[in-house]
């Protein structure tokens, strides 16, 4: 393979709600500092099956990620892939650790995506983020978002995409089309500082700046696991009514916090 993609990591999501992406809230669990979205590490990773095989994999392109560590505002995260199979397998590391796995591929066929009910309105009202709130077969939707120039030619700065092809050609970065199902979850219920800790996406067809984004997504787990509250997402996104990518999403929304002491 080509040399690794490096690219100076940065924190889009300081003045978020999730606090987990500040510093002195990030502290309490543990961390070192506000971590840097998950679905920025993804936008990251996807950097290598687009330059392998551009707008194949775009359209119809699968990959998988895993966040094992937290990357970090200001550090250099390198992403490195190399041949497995037909596929690549993807690793990101920095500060000498590695952060996330993970792997991309173009299979030759993509499966029916599930098909989900509208699911209701986002409420003004929302509810805290818990067993009910999430329970399974929850159905979960997000305030429609038109993708604007600006929005787009913002989001290729913030991931540091050096890839021509989105501002060229006016196409949706993979980042942006995960980030809805943080939205799916962030828009219904609330949480307190959570974490996404892996993703399964599989593209069906080119997002394109003015399209109208949303996503249809259904509960599909939601567990406890060594004190981490976990939730799962099926999901499917939608721009201006057409289906572009089916995702399986993780996260855990209510994580185990770490005492740290003061001496």
């Amino acid at each position: 393979m080509n040399a690794p993609y490096r690219v100076q990591a940065y924190n889009t999501a300081r003045e978020s709600e999730n606090k987990m992406h500040d510093d002195t809230v990030a502290r309490r669990f543990g961390f070192t500092g506000g971590l840097v979205p998950g679905v920025d590490v993804y936008a990251y990773m996807v950097h290598t099956p687009v330059a392998r095989w551009g707008h194949a994999w775009l359209e119809h392109g699968r990959a998988e990620c895993r966040f094992l560590k937290p990357v970090y505002d200001g550090d250099e995260a390198i992403v490195d892939a190399t041949a497995e199979g037909d596929g690549l397998a993807l690793t990101v590391r920095s500060r000498d650790e590695t952060c996330a796995t993970g792997s991309a591929s173009l299979p030759s066929a993509v499966g029916s995506p599930p098909e989900f009910k509208a699911p209701p309105p986002s409420p003004t009202d929302r509810p805290p983020a818990d067993e009910r709130s999430l329970a399974i077969g929850t159905l979960l939707g997000m305030r429609p978002m038109v993708l604007t120039a600006e929005y787009a030619a913002q989001y290729l700065a913030n991931v540091r995409e050096s890839d021509p092809v989105y501002a060229q050609e006016g196409i949706a970065h993979p980042g942006v089309l995960l980030r809805t199902c943080n939205w799916a979850l962030t828009h219904n219920v609330v949480l307190g500082p959570w974490i996404h800790v892996g993703s399964t996406v599989q593209n069906i067809v080119l997002a394109r700046i003015g399209d109208e984004l949303t996503v249809r997504a259904r509960v599909s787990a939601n567990y406890e696991r060594k004190g981490h509250r976990f939730v799962e997402l099926d999901a499917v996104v939608l721009a201006s009514g057409r289906l572009v990518a089916h995702i399986a999403h993780v996260a855990i929304y209510r994580p185990r916090e770490v005492v740290i002491s003061d001496q």
